[in-house]
């Protein structure tokens, strides 16, 4: 059956002028895919052509114009269809006057949701989003259903579009930067946790936790929102659904939903309650990670039978950069979390650790608040080693804490961060457990968390 959403847009689109700004991962494949549909295509990046490389003079090669440098929006004229890249604001000046001359604003994965013809199972949050994400992609492939995922992971699915029917479950993990302009909801969406994050680039609190919103605001009575009951912001959130809620929750024996109860893993339908699996046998650690296979269990419920669901509980080990075991050299645990770009996603992974860590933590300041990061450090860790932007603000936080709470903590300032984890390392001592977990963003010293992540282990595996 032909998709007649993408066929409509494919008569649309031709001739058409299209703009998409930013160069980047996502965006390229929809670059390309569009110029072979007849679309007049424009990249535009603040990047010179020298940074960009070879892709430009494969873009060059098809047709595909290029407005880079500095005044790379100065060219933003007369386009019919604006793709804007997660981290271009949508209330920039230049893209704005083109959305007054009548311009459509859209991003790739906005147009995905719009034309796949399956369903959209949709995950956000503060924290956990892509392990869920990983985790119900899994599940649905070990049922053998014909699934992808994309968004803030996986590969970009623009041009995928066409190998979708009606069958395919499209998997997309979404950050607020990517649901800011949104106005179509997923038939699944799943809201992990919301706290205070990436402040550097909303210009509110209240601006990003809108944008989360998005994930459910346009859904419709047939679509399901599940939604973390631990976390007292999404609880808010339950009279706002139109659609149907359910609920997970590892600290209130709910009726309906899915339950961490008695170290097992529970889902319950009206209080009868049946066994997923015991927390012993799943293969990621922590109790976060519990959470996350609660949220991905009702997400797959009716989809992926309970066999194949534990199945993937046992075997799946975690992501790269997620409380990833690294090594254990002269019996000390070096653990790499990069992932945790925010305070509250380095809470969440090392608040149920029983025993006194090594951590290193800063980074890129985001503007965010540390004072509950600093009492996390001051009750798990033994010492910290501070690096990036960041390390005075922390110290200044954990200094105020440490002024009603008595504690040992030692507390080590560092240049950058392979001094701090060269540090880390000559403190260990066995029985040691070092973690990265720096609860900050990478960008003052690397490109992105993966490269940090890969940094730390490089120096683990080499000193």
């Amino acid at each position: 059956m032909s998709n007649s959403k993408l066929e409509e847009f494919k008569r649309y689109i031709r001739n058409r002028k299209v703009a998409f700004i930013g160069i980047g991962v996502s965006n390229i494949p929809a670059m390309k895919y569009l110029s072979k549909m007849g679309a007049n295509v424009t990249g535009f990046d603040k990047k010179t052509y020298q940074e960009l490389g070879d892709i430009c003079i494969e873009l060059e090669s098809m047709g595909i114009g290029l407005s880079l440098g500095e005044k790379y929006l100065e060219t933003l004229m007369g386009y019919d269809v604006i793709f804007r890249s997660p981290t271009v604001r949508p209330d920039m000046i230049q893209i704005q006057r083109e959305l007054k001359m009548g311009a459509i604003l859209t991003s790739e994965i906005e147009m995905v949701m719009k034309m796949c013809p399956g369903t959209i199972i949709g995950v956000t949050g503060s924290g956990g989003k892509t392990t869920t994400s990983t985790l119900i992609y899994n599940m649905l492939s070990e049922q053998g259903k014909d699934c992808y995922l994309g968004g803030n992971i996986g590969v970009p699915l623009f041009d995928k579009i066409e190998e979708m029917n009606e069958d395919t479950i499209v998997v997309l993990e979404l950050s607020s930067f990517q649901l800011m302009t949104m106005n179509k909801s997923p038939h699944i969406a799943v809201m992990t946790s919301l706290a205070p994050d990436h402040l550097d680039i909303h210009t509110s609190l209240e601006e990003y936790y809108d944008a989360k919103t998005n994930i459910f605001k346009y859904q419709n009575e047939d679509d399901i929102l599940i939604l973390n009951y631990d976390n007292e912001i999404l609880r808010e959130y339950i009279p706002k659904a139109k659609g149907r809620v359910r609920l997970y929750s590892q600290t209130t024996k709910l009726d309906t939903g899915v339950i961490v109860a008695d170290e097992k893993i529970k889902i319950a339908n009206n209080k009868v309650r049946r066994h997923i699996i015991d927390c012993n046998e799943i293969a990621m650690v922590g109790k976060y990670n519990q959470m996350n296979l609660c949220a991905a269990v009702l997400a797959t419920d009716g989809i992926v039978d309970i066999e194949n669901v534990a199945k993937v509980a046992r075997t799946f080990t975690g992501v790269h950069h997620r409380m990833e075991l690294v090594a254990v050299k002269d019996k000390v645990k070096y653990i790499n979390n990069s992932i945790a770009s925010s305070p509250i996603k380095s809470i969440t992974s090392i608040q149920d650790i029983e025993q006194k860590i090594i951590l290193l933590a800063g980074g890129y300041d985001k503007h965010v608040d540390f004072e509950d990061f600093a009492k996390t450090i001051i009750e798990k860790a033994k010492v910290v080693f501070l690096f990036g932007e960041t390390k005075y603000k922390i110290k200044e936080a954990i200094d105020r804490q440490l002024e009603e709470i008595n504690s040992n903590l030692e507390v080590v300032m560092c240049d950058n961060f392979d001094i701090a984890t060269k540090k880390a390392i000559d403190y260990a001592v066995e029985g040691d457990m070092v973690i990265l977990s720096p609860g900050c963003a990478s960008f003052d010293e690397f490109k992105n968390y993966q490269e940090r992540g890969n940094r730390f282990k490089e120096i683990i595996e080499s000193y």
